[in-house]
């Protein structure tokens, strides 16, 4: 099933049920006012919603309505646990041969991970508002799960039992913040603003065989300013997959319901064409384009975003067809006064 937070003028939104094409949607009153309420009783409340779900697919849901993503907030507007990892590889690869540098070795066995800001998210079609365009602004296009309770000491493969829900995730950044932060040996803090999340969230068999063992086997599109940028693979070269980076986080606390968890950049190998490698995949990130005009050309030469810039983040199934809806945002200033 699909799942979306109307806004409402509260900060936790309302629920809705989503159908599967995207095109109405059906409040979900009577049954859960807000998500976080089913992923803390979902054997109860699931199959309620699955059953309106199903009603609404087939057309008979009594008060469905256009579905309209522009009305959604993050499907979870705030969660307890917001943690990214950086399970491609690659974008580390890349970044570090940009610097001349090596890849710890222990990258290769431990997955990465940061702790974001999960008090306030933003929706899929809210703008991103940044102070200055000097920070260095930059998007990164990423897939998430949402959680159940998973226990302290949980196995990956116990973990991937853990999943609830997936989105995609808008994991803005200010890249040019980033240096002094991890120069403090702290991490990411004032260099990750808001995050934003696709329009809907998803049950797993809305993927069907493309939900791999912990990774998504499909296409995730990056298109900035208009222009297609990205078309990465989102599973082969997902080092580490959802049921491993939850385990990381299980290692020395419980996960409750409700946690949200990220795949980090995904991001895509180099294939060498007359000696020389390229990427015809492209990218979901500036950074790691900039990385790539390094080890190609000595300097970097694409900018960062700037205001008014746009940046539509969407994953299409096998039917060809949105899964999530589309993140679709601009760069915004903060409001005068």
């Amino acid at each position: 099933m699909k799942l979306a937070t109307y806004k409402d003028g509260s900060r936790d939104g309302q629920l809705v049920v989503v159908s599967r094409d995207l095109s109405t949607a059906h409040y979900a009153t009577g049954i859960a006012h807000r998500l976080q309420a089913v992923l803390d009783d979902w054997n109860f409340l699931a199959p309620q919603l699955q059953d309106l779900y199903e009603t609404l697919n087939g057309g008979k849901a009594r008060h469905a309505f256009p579905f309209d993503p522009k009305q959604c907030m993050a499907p979870l507007p705030r969660a307890y646990q917001w943690a990214d990892g950086s399970a491609y590889l690659n974008h580390v690869e890349l970044v570090r041969q940009a610097r001349n540098s090596e890849v710890p070795a222990s990258f290769y066995t431990d997955p990465l991970m940061y702790q974001g800001g999960s008090d306030d998210f933003i929706g899929p079609c809210d703008d991103v508002v940044v102070p200055s365009e000097a920070m260095g602004i930059d998007f990164e296009a990423e897939i998430a799960v949402v959680t159940a309770d998973v226990p302290m000491g949980a196995t990956p493969e116990q973990a991937l039992e853990g999943i609830r829900l997936l989105m995609l995730v808008n994991d803005v950044s200010l890249r040019n913040l980033i240096p002094a932060e991890l120069a403090k040996g702290f991490g990411f803090f004032q260099s990750k603003p808001a995050t934003a999340f696709s329009p809907v969230a998803v049950t797993l068999d809305e993927l069907g065989d493309a939900w791999d063992h912990g990774r998504v086997n499909l296409t995730l599109q990056s298109t900035w300013n208009g222009r297609k940028v990205g078309m990465c693979d989102a599973g082969p070269e997902m080092t580490f997959h959802f049921g491993q980076l939850i385990a990381h986080i299980c290692k020395t606390r419980n996960v409750r319901a409700g946690s949200i968890v990220g795949s980090g950049t995904v991001s895509n190998k180099s294939v060498d064409v007359d000696g020389r490698p390229q990427w015809p995949k492209g990218y979901s990130c500036i950074a790691e384009k900039r990385c790539i005009e390094t080890i190609l050309d000595g300097q970097p030469a694409t900018e960062f975003m700037k205001y008014g810039d746009t940046i539509r983040i969407e994953m299409k199934g096998k039917d060809g067809q949105s899964l999530f809806g589309a993140i679709d945002q601009a760069i915004a200033a903060p409001a005068a006064g």
